[in-house]
């Protein structure tokens, strides 16, 4: 099928800017220029957010001593304490922030009940693998340990985020399926994840020009976020790689994938879905025809994000049990 033509429209646009020079593709830009772009793009694909009852900044202590920033989105009066969705914005490692993701994560909590908390882990390549993956990781164990102070119930608890974002959600499920120290999600949401960093799949053949997310610009995230071409191979950077210790299946947390077709990354997710279907885990597959990567943040340009995010509220409802 073929791209959505609002999304397509969007595409021709900033390819004209390319073509008189007005605009540069991302792997040409500096990380401090990439991330200045990314954050203007973000208002413009997606300038507001429905309102929530609560949004308040937090701080999370990384095992170094660094205080992570953090930002809990809670929807209205619920019953305390509540469920939670820990999320973990995209931006190939390099670029995104709480900001740019700001408008999603009201709009999850606003239509799922579900309390938000997004974490801001830090950014290559001034903070290389496996870094974000450790501030993932240490989020989810402070969930645990300081979750009743905030209202939330680490018991009901999902692990989500979109692109890179959803890899580390995947990444910490797996991680949470052996560890007896961690709190383990009851539901994963991974939206349009990276799951193999090593991958040359169809669809990156496909789609890996002109259709928003470059090959290009994947390569320029992995090399910033990498130490080395193993660490792409690493199960905590390719999840998709990762080894599943025997009878892990009872711990797998089901998932939810939402994946775009014309999506560089959609060959990957669904080989994702795949392993943990085999592994035993329940999984969810939804592909969404003529999207691109990012969809979810283009609600000023497609309707199609707003059925999703409505997708992902009814699946944080039924995993996490929220009444009415």
């Amino acid at each position: 099928m073929a791209v959505n033509p609002d999304i397509a429209a969007f595409l021709a646009l900033a390819a004209g800017g390319r073509e008189d020079g007005r605009v540069k593709p991302m792997h040409a830009l500096s990380p401090v220029e990439a991330r200045l772009a990314f954050e203007r793009t973000s208002r413009m694909m997606d300038p507001g957010g429905e309102p929530v009852g609560r949004v308040e900044d937090l701080s999370i202590p990384a095992r170094d001593g660094v205080d992570l920033p953090a930002r809990l989105y809670v929807a209205g009066p619920t019953v305390v304490p509540g469920p939670v969705l820990l999320f973990f914005h995209g931006g190939g490692y390099v670029v995104g922030s709480l900001d740019s993701h700001d408008g999603l994560c009201r709009s999850i909590a606003s239509k799922s009940g579900v309390a938000v908390l997004s974490v801001g882990y830090r950014l290559a390549p001034e903070h290389r693998f496996p870094t974000a993956f450790d501030d993932a990781l240490d989020a989810l164990g402070w969930l645990g340990r300081e979750g009743a102070g905030l209202g939330i119930d680490a018991g009901r608890l999902a692990a989500g985020g979109d692109s890179v974002g959803g890899s580390l959600a995947a990444a910490i499920s797996l991680r949470a399926a052996t560890d007896p120290d961690l709190p383990r999600p009851r539901l994963q949401v991974l939206i349009y994840p990276v799951t193999d960093a090593t991958a040359d799949t169809g669809s990156l053949q496909r789609y890996g020009e002109g259709h928003l997310l470059e090959r290009a610009t994947l390569d320029w995230f992995y090399c910033h976020y990498a130490r080395d071409e193993a660490d792409r191979r690493d199960g905590r950077f390719s999840p998709l790689l990762a080894e599943l210790p025997p009878g892990v299946a009872s711990s797998l947390a089901p998932a939810l994938l939402v994946l775009a077709e014309c999506d560089p990354l959609v060959d990957e997710g669904i080989a994702y879905g795949r392993k943990l279907a085999e592994a035993g885990a329940a999984v969810d597959v939804r592909i969404h025809a003529g999207m691109t990567h990012d969809f979810l943040r283009m609600s000023a340009l497609v309707d199609e994000a707003e059925e999703a995010q409505d997708l992902i509220a009814d699946a944080l409802r039924r995993h996490l049990d929220v009444i009415g």
